[in-house]
């Protein structure tokens, strides 16, 4: 038995950990108990020694001082601000009125709001609840399918998930060792791939089910002129000017600037032209702008110049994603104050929702790193990298198992969990099999949304059920009964969504370029080179030294003693180099050895 379990002792810690998340016990202790339980059985067997679980205290301290942790509370906080200041409900309106003629055009309107509070907020909770008491009401007033309305506010907040500043992306880049800018770039495209995919979907739906997604009737289009027209055509007037002043500059910029400063820099430029005329309008009362574009430009600029400030400075550098979370941290809170919606008690319950988010992550941070300790000890590496590596397929094959597992993970836990669960046991052997981690990183994030959507737990579902009605009611504004809506109908309501997330997760295994990798290139040192080379110096130098203390006659005995000195302090110095190099050959060797050893004991015992 106990030759069995030394053999065994990966997968068995791993079925542990299974069962006891079954059990429901709470993620966070089922992680720490499991890891501190097998590393004792460990150290009882003689699979670990005790000294190996020292490293367990620097490792938490380690958590402690991880900096770009840092970022996932900032942005929270400025997610939290943003939606309690009204933000996305001034959204949700001025956007439902533009695309209000059209049918879908409410489940548009949803979908490109969504898309906005992602890349302002990144908390899926936050977007989730916010539209479904802001844009649900509405659309259940005007005749839309509870199915559809339900669906495409779910799957509209999940966005949040893959659209930078998104938090599982900070979390995916500190467990993968990538940067967390390279990550949001990478994750920029497949963000609006999906965006476009889901307005796909709804303009299908508006061809073939046109009842199930009503235009807006004519008494519900509240912006208006004073001669009864939209004002579309000043609208499309302005946005013609800006977009071709950004064009203009992005050409008129040389041809060396990088194509992230090009995009945003350029971008800037042609919104606040919007913005500058906007305001230059309504101060003059020239009444050049229709009041839908002055609507559009005060209510859409401010959000964009947020996305800017925040995702803009770490594209180009200028900061990081800690820096540039606290940056939209307060930028959120100046946008509250400058619309007169916020007081100390709104400050209050965002900073304590921070808090509980924040406190939730370290903690299962916290216990996953014991559960890696322990594993690691127990060889539960090797043992996830034969299991993956020995697939057929190579790649294709380690990528179709992986995202099977993550979906039918995502079942029963959340993203973060699967980051500190899962990331720590795949990304290694990813990158063994030469598949970028950047790109990796974004597929594994696009699979990880389907968490919040597929039932029966996903949590997006329960978040828009908690604000749901539950009961059938009058509506306050037609006055006419609404039936309400059903868990069956939420759950029914997310299937397709889900369905073109999995197209998603297809389209970026079959086109690798949807994600951008441009990242950085980590410099590469052959050490037996390097040792080579140092050898070689050492007996060049040694023979020049010999040469001049040789030369007695030719050359004045005091320079060449002098010389002769130095040269004997510059072979010390590198013989220490090369004694030092060697030192870490002869470790790690030793590592190797030793690996070797422990693992043809396993093979005897299993044998």
């Amino acid at each position: 038995m106990t030759e069995f379990l030394i053999a065994n002792m990966a997968p068995i810690m791993f079925a542990s950990l299974i069962i006891f998340l079954m059990f429901g016990y709470a993620v966070t202790f089922s992680l720490a108990a499991c890891g501190l339980f097998f590393g004792f059985v460990g150290v009882e067997l003689g699979v670990i020694q005790a000294t190996f679980l020292q490293s367990l205290p620097l490792r938490m301290f380690g958590i402690m001082q991880n900096d770009t942790l840092l970022a996932i509370p900032f942005f929270t906080f400025m997610g939290l601000i943003l939606e309690r200041s009204g933000m996305a409900e001034d959204l949700l309106d001025t956007i439902g009125q533009l695309f209000g003629p059209i049918r879908g055009g409410l489940a548009y309107a949803v979908i490109l709001v969504g898309a906005m509070l992602a890349a302002t907020t990144g908390v899926v909770a936050a977007s989730v609840i916010s539209m479904g008491l802001i844009s649900l009401p509405i659309m259940l007033r005007y005749g839309y399918d509870r199915r559809v309305a339900g669906g495409v506010i779910a799957a509209s907040g999940t966005l949040a998930q893959i659209i930078p500043p998104s938090l599982v992306l900070i979390v995916l880049a500190d467990q993968l060792g990538k940067s967390v800018g390279d990550l949001y770039k990478g994750a920029f495209i497949p963000g609006f791939v999906l965006t476009g995919l889901y307005v796909g979907y709804i303009l299908l739906i508006s061809f073939i089910r046109p009842q199930w997604v009503p235009a807006l009737p004519q008494e519900a289009r509240t912006i208006r002129e004073t001669d009864g027209t939209s004002g579309l055509r000043s609208l499309s007037f302005l946005t013609a000017i800006s977009v071709a002043i950004s064009i203009g500059f992005a050409k008129w910029l040389p041809d060396t600037t990088p194509l992230d400063e090009t995009i945003v820099v350029s971008m800037c430029l042609g919104v606040g032209f919007a913005f500058f005329a906007a305001l230059l309008n309504k101060a003059t009362k020239m009444g050049l702008l229709s009041n839908m574009a002055e609507r559009v430009t005060f209510v859409l600029i401010p959000p964009l110049a947020l996305i800017f400030l925040v995702l803009g400075t770490i594209f180009l550098g200028i900061a990081t994603p800690t820096e540039g979370g606290a940056m939209g941290a307060v930028g959120a809170l100046v946008m509250a104050i400058a619309r007169n919606r916020i007081d100390m008690k709104l400050i209050r319950q965002a900073m304590d929702s921070t808090m509980k988010l924040s406190c939730f992550v370290l903690f299962i941070l916290i216990g996953a790193t014991v559960f890696s300790l322990a594993f690691q000890g127990v060889d539960g590496p090797i043992w996830v990298e034969h299991l993956l590596t020995g697939l057929p397929g190579g790649q294709l094959g380690f990528l179709i198992v992986v995202n099977i597992l993550v979906f039918v993970l995502a079942f029963f836990l959340d993203f973060f969990e699967l980051a500190f669960i899962i990331i720590p046991l795949i990304g290694p052997v990813a990158d063994k099999l030469g598949i970028d981690l950047i790109w990796f990183g974004v597929l594994i994030a696009v699979n990880m949304q389907t968490s919040f959507m597929h039932p029966p737990f996903g949590f997006a579902l329960f978040y828009l059920r908690s604000v749901a009605p539950v009961d059938d009611y009058i509506d306050r504004v037609t006055k006419k009964p609404i039936k309400k809506i059903t868990i069956e109908q939420i759950y029914w309501g997310a299937v397709p969504f889900v369905i073109i997330q999995v197209i998603m997760v297809g389209l970026i295994i079959a086109f690798p370029a949807l994600v951008s990798t441009g990242g950085s290139k980590e410099p590469t040192v052959d050490a037996e080179a390097v040792l080579m080379q140092m050898r070689a110096d050492t007996a060049s130098d040694a023979a020049e030294a010999e040469k001049t203390a040789t030369e007695g006659d030719a050359v004045d005995p005091v320079k060449a003693g002098t010389g002769v000195d130095h040269v004997i302090a510059h072979q010390i110095i590198i013989g220490n180099r090369v004694g030092y190099i060697e030192a870490r050959f002869t470790a790690r060797n030793d590592r190797a050895r030793l690996h070797i050893q422990r693992r043809a004991r396993h093979a005897v015992i299993r044998a």
